[in-house]
């Protein structure tokens, strides 16, 4: 790469040890423009990066070579500055805790050995809406220990907000079993092919995720953060009149058999899912539970 002219340079180590802004075309941008520029979405790639590398500690290289630090005590500033993002972090998350959690007596306590481990995985996260989250389950683990594995946590670390806010979608339009212990996402109904029914086009109905905002891709994604079972998962098969009972956030939702031989078909959620879901709060999608009574009602009665 072509080195940058001696001006130009010159103008950037100006630019930097005065902690104002990037070169950008050979000039830097004036007060009222860097203002401007700390507000807006648009800002440039260099300024970006530079932003970055400065809240890091990794900007000293970006001054010429006799006004740099020793390099010794840049990596020790870097790395004092990475401990104390760190305890900055789950000190934040810690207090967020406290605010989720009872003051009423529990019999267990938590493992300290997962409260480590937890430390580990949660000190590494600045973004306020994660930190809300992560402080739910040092909530709930708390309050019930063993409620969130250590697996979980692992899988929870790799997720990024816009994979958790697809879990929220998710969760908006699943349901539990009477046992509430499992969490289901409806993806249609059928009755098993016989000789009369065969050719009856209305024997198989699909559910349209979509309506949800919920497409396929979401489920994949989904499924390769291990919150879902990627193949769609059967009900037995139901005689007429039989019935299913589901809870949709809370609320009763019973799936009756029209005719015999009636199955219902879902994404079923991992165990990891299921653990993640008691972070969500309730959120019912209704026009969603109208658009699954009316698209089964071929095959079962839907009452809630």
């Amino acid at each position: 790469m072509t080195p940058p002219p001696a001006d130009q340079k010159k103008v950037l180590a100006n630019t930097l040890e005065k902690n104002s802004s990037i070169v950008v075309e050979n000039k830097p941008l004036t007060t009222e423009e860097n203002s401007t520029s700390k507000n807006s979405a648009n800002n440039s790639a260099q300024k970006q990066l530079f932003g970055l590398a400065r809240k890091f500690s990794l900007d000293g290289a970006f001054l010429p070579e006799e006004k740099q630090a020793p390099i010794e005590d840049r990596s020790f500033r870097r790395i004092k500055s990475h401990e104390l993002r760190q305890q900055q972090n789950i000190e934040a998350i810690t207090l967020r805790a406290i605010k989720y959690c009872s003051d009423s007596t529990i019999a267990d306590r938590t493992d300290q050995d997962w409260f480590s481990s937890f430390i580990t995985l949660a000190e590494g996260i600045s973004n306020k809406t994660m930190q809300d989250l992560w402080a739910k389950i040092l909530a709930g683990e708390v309050s019930q220990p063993g409620s969130f594995s250590l697996k979980t946590l692992k899988a929870f670390r790799t997720m990024s907000i816009g994979e958790a806010k697809l879990l929220a979608k998710a969760c908006s339009i699943s349901m539990t079993d009477s046992r509430k212990k499992n969490i289901r996402i409806i993806t249609g109904a059928y009755q098993t092919p016989k000789l009369l029914n065969f050719f009856n086009k209305q024997r198989q109905q699909r559910l349209d995720l979509n309506l949800a905002s919920l497409s396929y891709a979401d489920i994949l994604t989904l499924a390769d953060n291990h919150l879902l079972f990627e193949q769609e998962t059967e009900s037995h098969s139901l005689d007429k009149n039989d019935q299913i009972q589901f809870y949709y956030n809370g609320k009763s939702v019973n799936f009756i058999a029209k005719k015999a031989d009636c199955i219902l078909t879902f994404y079923k959620f991992t165990a990891i899912g299921t653990e993640l879901a008691r972070l969500i709060a309730d959120n019912a999608d209704l026009n969603f539970l109208t658009a699954v009574k009316a698209q089964l009602a071929e095959n079962f009665t839907i009452e809630y």
